[in-house]
């Protein structure tokens, strides 16, 4: 097992999930790693969140430790012997701070951005209002719901638990090598949901594929309560 690299909380995501073309995705899947499907369909998650009390090798850094961020995803899966880890692939994640996104592109050689980014959240007797909002080109994107305040469990092998319960995280590297991580979390209990707002530039962030995708009516959205979570270092496979 890897050493910790960080170590945080993961609070109130949003995952805003849209069907696509696998062959949408082929030049996007690291080496060695293969879409992951539920029930013959292909995903990508928009996904807002909070970081908090975010330490790295057990260190605070200061005005670091706290901030959003939004990333648009999509989920694989590799087989190592008998076991298959199932991951996630970033097509691009949006932070508020530049030293994270230098530290993490660097390290794990993912696609990170900086924008200016801004959250709320407001809970209103059996009501919470969630809010994550990023500013590309000096317009305000934003991804919103309102959800019942009181989480219940996910239900197994329901449509949430595939997106939420993916536990590596994989990227294509030059060489046609792939880095693995490991981020460690418990199962999460969501806040149903009652209705969603997504005001997302697609096109101007993720390109014509993922706009075409995400013009549609997402399959579903929800409210994830989150937890502490563990980022152990990268390796290099294939």
């Amino acid at each position: 097992m890897q050493p910790i690299f960080l170590t945080a909380e993961w609070r109130n995501l949003i995952m805003a999930n849209y069907e696509i073309a696998p062959e949408a995705l082929n030049a996007f899947v690291p080496p060695g790693t293969e879409l992951d499907l539920w029930r013959g369909r292909c995903y990508i998650s928009l996904v807002g969140f909070l970081f908090l009390d975010t330490r790295v090798m057990g260190l605070s850094i200061p005005f670091h430790r706290n901030f959003e961020e939004v990333n648009l995803r999509f989920y694989v899966r590799f087989r190592e012997g008998t076991e298959w880890k199932r991951g996630v692939v970033f097509i691009k994640e949006i932070v508020p701070k530049r030293a994270i996104t230098a530290v993490a592109n660097a390290l794990y050689g993912e696609k990170y951005i900086t924008l200016p980014m801004r959250h709320s959240w407001v809970e209103e007797g059996e009501h919470l209002q969630v809010q994550y909002e990023w500013k590309p080109n000096g317009i305000w994107n934003s991804l919103r719901v309102s959800a019942r305040a009181e989480p219940v469990p996910m239900e197994e092998d329901s449509e949430e638990q595939f997106i939420a319960e993916h536990y590596w995280g994989y990227t294509g590297l030059p060489g046609s090598h792939t880095s693995e991580y490991q981020v460690e979390h418990p199962s999460w209990r969501i806040h149903p949901v009652l209705s969603y707002e997504v005001n997302c530039d697609a096109l101007q962030l993720y390109g014509p594929v993922f706009a075409e995708a995400m013009a549609q009516e997402p399959t579903s959205v929800f409210l994830a309560e989150g937890s502490g979570i563990v980022v152990r270092r990268g390796r290099r496979i294939g």
